[in-house]
């Protein structure tokens, strides 16, 4: 990888804890419209993954899956975002029983947003895509926590955790 590179995967511009979330409106798999102004007075996780249907994107969701109902309990809403379309979203919703909505950001303009689009390195190869974020965001809006090293196969009790938060 020469200098350039290293440089670019530096230069990203994602939010940090403090910041104020983006005030999106963005398309869930069912077709339908949902802005996060609507979840004031509840924390909100947006979650960024590469790809419905991939190894590690589906042990991530299933993970979330199986925690959900301790995140509901905590009043805890929680959205998937990644360039697939709303039908790749219904697919796999469909197919591991997820209970939260996927948001198809297809044109990107969520991932820029965060500042969680942009170069990445794969088996040696630099390329343009998701890095596998989480914004864990407060009741008025404030981005509270920001998890960038994810770990897929414990993911539920990352949010738990960085909230401060036991699991029951």
């Amino acid at each position: 990888m020469v200098v350039s590179e290293v440089n670019q995967l530096k230069n990203m511009n994602t939010l940090k804890a403090g910041d104020k979330a983006p005030d999106f409106t963005a398309t869930i798999e069912t077709g339908e419209s949902i802005s996060l102004k609507d979840y004031r007075g509840k924390k909100v996780v947006v979650y960024f993954y590469p790809r419905d249907n991939t190894p590690t994107c589906t042990v991530e969701a299933c993970n979330i899956r199986d925690g959900y109902s301790e995140l509901k309990g905590h009043n805890i809403e929680v959205f998937g975002v990644s360039p697939d379309s709303e039908k790749k979203h219904v697919n796999f919703i469909t197919k591991f029983e997820l209970p939260f909505h996927l948001i198809a950001d297809t044109e990107k303009e969520l991932a820029n947003a965060f500042g969680v689009w942009g170069p990445k390195k794969f088996m040696g190869k630099v390329s343009d895509g998701i890095h596998r974020t989480t914004f864990i965001i407060d009741e008025k809006g404030v981005i509270e926590q920001v998890i960038s090293k994810v770990k897929s196969k414990i993911h539920t009790q990352q949010i738990l955790e960085a909230l401060g938060l036991e699991r029951v």
